[in-house]
């Protein structure tokens, strides 16, 4: 089942290495939505003590990219480059998450950043999940997709297939591939990837026609917008992103995974749990902290102290 697998290898990333990991974002630029990376792990910089302190939710883009600096206040139609209803509830969002503090002049919205948004994320590691190798489906179009953007600074595909030359010769150079068994947590490295050029400009295939391919060249400005973006999304979302139901069968394992007692596995409570389930027994949703597994073994802080400063005339209104 893929989503046992992935959420395995999650949970296996998470406790082997330092990254911030995150499931299913999106990892295209001329045409969002069009690819879905399935984990993401962010390899943070020193810097990911200084992003841990704002907040623990994500700040939004728009916020982060703006002209407000942590100096004088700016108006907020000089700042963000967005309609006023957009720019509206940019300016909410980033209130609440600490990010900005606002003031009001004039009847007009003044806003600065409480803080220097940290260059945190040192690299971005893409992988792709496939099981089993013996129905790669578009496996092998979703990694070219995947090398020629260069997003990510690794690829690699994991699976639970054994591997031979010719699924390795089917796959773009530069990826790395893991053979890794969700019940062992053992992870093999078959291939190691190749560093892609995340600095230069990416080739992003944007509809595949007979005999032929249109892409759209994709900026390192851009690469470098929807890098941030990327990695900003995995903060604020993490990967422990289910809800568990409310199911006498249901349990945590001791990663936060949702078991099921009469299955005997890990299932994914949104499509695989309710009263059609032949074993489901109504009770109480778990009582489960997935926040709290989170917080101790990431950088991650789920209360983080913040960074606003107190400052006379600041937010007196809704």
């Amino acid at each position: 089942m893929e989503f046992a697998f992935e959420l395995a290898l999650a949970a296996d990333l998470e406790r082997t290495t330092d990254w911030v990991v995150a499931r299913q974002l999106g990892a295209a630029v001329a045409e969002p939505g069009a690819r879905v990376m399935d984990i993401v792990g962010v390899v943070p910089s020193d810097g990911v003590t200084e992003r841990a302190a704002i907040t623990a939710e994500r700040i939004p883009s728009l916020a982060i990219e703006s002209d407000a600096g942590v100096g004088e206040a700016i108006a907020v139609g000089d700042a963000l480059d967005c309609g006023p209803d957009r720019a509206k509830s940019v300016v909410e969002r980033a209130v609440e998450t600490g990010f900005f503090e606002r003031e009001r002049r004039g009847g007009r919205t003044y806003v600065r950043q409480t803080t220097r948004y940290p260059d945190w994320a040192d690299r971005l590691v893409g992988v792709e999940n496939k099981p089993d190798l013996g129905t790669p489906g578009d496996l092998e179009q979703q990694l070219r997709f995947d090398a020629a953007l260069g997003l990510f600074d690794e690829l690699w595909l994991a699976t639970g297939s054994y591997v031979t030359g010719a699924h390795l010769n089917r796959l773009p150079d530069a990826v790395g591939v893991w053979r890794f068994d969700p019940e062992t947590g053992e992870r093999e490295t078959v291939r190691e990837p190749s560093p892609l050029a995340v600095a230069d400009p990416g080739v992003e295939p944007v509809a595949d026609r007979p005999l032929r391919t249109d892409v759209e060249l994709v900026s390192p400005a851009e690469k470098a917008r929807k890098r941030r973006r990327i990695a900003e999304r995995a903060w604020g979302k993490g990967w422990r992103t289910y809800a568990f139901p409310g199911c006498t069968q249901c349990s945590a394992t001791s990663d936060g995974l949702p078991a099921c007692g009469f299955y005997g596995e890990v299932v994914d409570p949104a499509t695989d749990c309710g009263p059609d389930c032949p074993g489901y027994e109504a009770d109480e949703t778990p009582d489960i902290d997935l926040d709290a597994l989170r917080d101790d073994r990431t950088p991650w802080l789920r209360e983080p102290a913040g960074v606003a400063r107190e400052q006379a005339g600041l937010d007196r209104f809704g």
